[in-house]
């Protein structure tokens, strides 16, 4: 239906409607002209004048054969004239006529008999240029056939947005025949698309005047109402001739393929910068929880709204997995991390980080260990909460927060299943796929690498540690003139402890011998080696030589090791003489600490590190009183990667000053003082006071 204000009169005279020009008929100017009996011009349009070039004044009275065809033609004409009016039918055909200005044009007639009230008989004839009426019609033709067989869904609305045209294709996209399309909006034919989005972009084009091109949007039709469409429209404004607006034209094509490769490309290309952040985020450390933190981070929020990652407790204690094919007993996951997309995610409640749980077999998590496959539930009903969480009160908390999909995939690293990643979606609406499988896959296969890498660093820096405390004293010997004590901290970096030692060692003739080393290195290499110097020091101490044949014969040892540098120190202590002889191996020189004095470096030789050999080493003797302090230390107290070692040395120096506090209050204070929270190396340390001779503390 048209619009009300097409019926409305307009400002013409008599309260008649009237319209600019511009339809149909005044594109063809459909010229008029009425002949009596005779053929004599009785009537003459303005449109004739236009067609012919006559004006009326011209041509009313004039017989029309004679003012209008060519003298050849003169004959046929009066025929046709004569069979009209004699009612014979009405006739059309294209005839040439002679225009004023002495051209002849073929021009387009509709010829027939009119009577009027008294019985009189006049010839009405309607003419139009033939060329104008044939480009019309082709005009019409060609765009009947494009709308007919177009591809593209194409539809004409009127100035209230209702349908009056819809092509086939368009009915084929909407699911609706034509009939169903007209005379109705787009609210009323097509309810389950945005219909405000789509009404309001038709009504700006209606009101500007302006197009909008390739609109993007997505829906459903009743032809396809369980899959997602997508399309691009296009609005134009329809005027006519006049400039009038009549409507509007829309064209929309359904471009649902296109959109599904590129949303599988987006897809693609987001799981690749997923995998290609986890290349460079997870790993980053030998430290086994926060590899497995990094995992899960990475999981929040793209891949998952909880993230849980879960080792088999016996992999972490270098035990047999206690799942097996057989399937036979629960399994004891261990919680080494839990991230949650949002606060409102009860990840924590539901498996707090560092707890142990068994889950039996039917458990989704012990499925997966056992058989080393992917489990997924795209979509989680009730009674499968109890399959997936620990126990009842995290199954509740699970159906309280919406867990609507699961996913787990396990965690395998050189053939063996060390546990399994766990992801749940409670925010995100789409449930979990093919895809999202393939891509937790992915992330599990690379993070269990990382993973598996932690977990042996962790095994070797716990044997290097448990090595390394085995074959360092426990307590300082009870010396004679001398007070002990000493101090051992890894390092703070996984992986990275072994190669210090210290030791204190009474020797003939109530002297003691002061030792501090480091090999060069770390982990379990380095504590071995460290173990046989530890030992190989201990039984030339034994022997009672000077310090620098002490070195000279270690040098020797070390040698023998394979590819192994340590550096020393060691120091005798005589009580008897009061003197001190130490020689230095490559090593930082020790601290004197003098009662009224700053604290010194001692300028010392510093002598080869153990094992590069060829060069001597040679002892300094040192005079030492009661209440002198000597310090030796490595270098993992005094070294940083950010730092001057002038500045450290001198920190070092500047704690020492308050010669009065007891030697473990001194410990733990430069220590606390100097050790770097994720300090890259250990330290060993060890300070001796002069007292007076007897055997110490007494």
């Amino acid at each position: 239906m048209g619009s009300p204000e097409a019926f409305r009169p307009a400002s013409g005279p008599l309260g008649v409607a009237s319209f600019e020009p511009g339809g149909l008929l005044d594109v063809l100017s459909v010229a008029a002209v009425v002949l009596d009996d005779r053929g004599r011009i009785a009537l003459w349009s303005p449109q004739a004048e236009e067609l012919f070039g006559w004006s009326a004044k011209e041509a009313l009275g004039q017989y029309a054969a004679k003012l209008l065809v060519a003298e050849e033609h003169v004959e046929p004409v009066l025929e046709l004239f004569t069979e009209v009016m004699s009612g014979g039918g009405a006739w059309a055909g294209v005839f040439p006529v002679r225009h004023k200005d002495g051209s002849t044009r073929l021009v387009e007639f509709r010829n027939m008999r009119l009577l009027d009230d008294r019985g009189g008989l006049y010839a009405l004839g309607l003419a139009s240029d033939e060329a104008t009426l044939r480009g019309v019609e082709r005009d019409l033709a060609l765009s009947v056939r494009l709308v007919a067989q177009s591809p593209i869904g194409l539809a004409v609305l009127d100035t209230d947005l209702r349908y009056v045209l819809v092509n086939p294709a368009l009915e084929g996209i909407n699911g609706l025949s034509a009939g169903k399309h007209l005379g109705r909006t787009v609210r009323e034919a097509l309810p389950f698309l945005d219909v405000e989005a789509i009404e309001s972009a038709m009504r700006q084009v209606l009101a500007s005047g302006t197009p909008l091109v390739d609109q993007f949007t997505i829906g459903r039709t009743q032809a396809d109402p369980g899959i997602d469409h997508a399309w691009r429209a296009s609005y134009y404004r329809l005027e006519d001739s006049g400039g009038r607006v009549i409507g509007l034209a829309t064209t929309v094509v359904d471009v649902t393929e296109q959109h599904r490769v590129a949303s599988e490309a987006a897809e693609a290309r987001r799981q690749l910068a997923i995998i290609a952040h986890a290349s460079v985020f997870v790993g980053t450390s030998l430290d086994l929880v926060r590899t497995a933190d990094e995992l899960a981070d990475i999981a929040i929020p793209d891949l998952a709204d909880i993230a849980e990652v879960n080792v088999l407790d016996s992999v972490l204690d270098d035990r047999p997995a206690g799942t097996t094919s057989t399937g036979a007993g629960p399994a004891i996951f261990r919680s080494l991390a839990v991230a949650g997309a949002c606060p409102s995610t009860p990840a924590g409640d539901v498996d707090p980080t560092g707890g142990t749980a068994a889950y039996a077999v039917n458990h989704l998590i012990t499925r997966c260990a056992i058989t080393g496959l992917p489990i997924l539930v795209a979509r989680v009903e009730a009674q499968d909460l109890s399959q997936i969480a620990r126990d009842g009160e995290a199954a509740a908390l699970l159906g309280r927060a919406g867990l609507h999909s699961y996913l787990a995939v396990p965690l395998i690293a050189r053939g063996e299943i060390l546990g399994v990643l766990d992801l749940k979606r409670t925010l995100n609406p789409r449930p979990f796929n093919d895809d999202d499988c393939a891509l937790a896959g992915e992330l599990a296969a690379r993070a269990a690498v990382c993973i598996d890498n932690a977990r042996w660093y962790q095994i070797q820096r716990h044997a290097a540690l448990t090595l390394q405390r085995h074959l360092l004293p426990r307590t300082p010997p009870r010396s004679i003139g001398l007070e002990v004590a000493y101090r051992y901290q890894p390092a703070g970096i996984v992986g990275e402890a072994g190669g210090d030692w210290f030791d204190a060692v009474r020797l003939a003739g109530d002297k003691t011998a002061l030792v501090v080393g480091d090999v060069m290195g770390s982990g379990i290499n380095a504590a071995a080696a460290m173990g046989q110097l530890s030992t190989a020091t201990r039984t030339l101490a034994d022997l009672d030589l000077d310090p620098a044949t002490i070195l000279h014969h270690l040098d020797r040892t070390v040698r023998a090791l394979d590819e192994t540098i340590a550096t020393c120190v060691y120091a005798v202590y005589d009580p008897h003489r009061a003197q001190c002889r130490i020689a230095l191996a490559g090593h930082l020189p020790p601290v004197l600490v003098r009662p009224g004095s700053f604290p010194v470096l001692l300028d010392l030789p510093t002598g080869a590190p153990l094992g590069v050999g060829g060069v001597p080493f040679e002892a300094t003797v040192l005079d030492l009183e009661v209440g002198d302090q000597l310090v030796l230390y490595t270098d993992g107290l005094v070294e940083t990667r950010d730092q001057p070692i002038d500045d450290r040395l001198d920190a070092l120096l500047s704690l020492l000053v308050d010669t009065h506090l007891p030697l473990e209050v001194t410990c733990d204070r430069l220590l606390a003082a100097l050790r770097l929270p994720n300090g890259h190396d250990d330290i060993a340390l060890l300070i001796a006071r002069v007292v007076p001779t007897g055997p110490a503390g007494d």
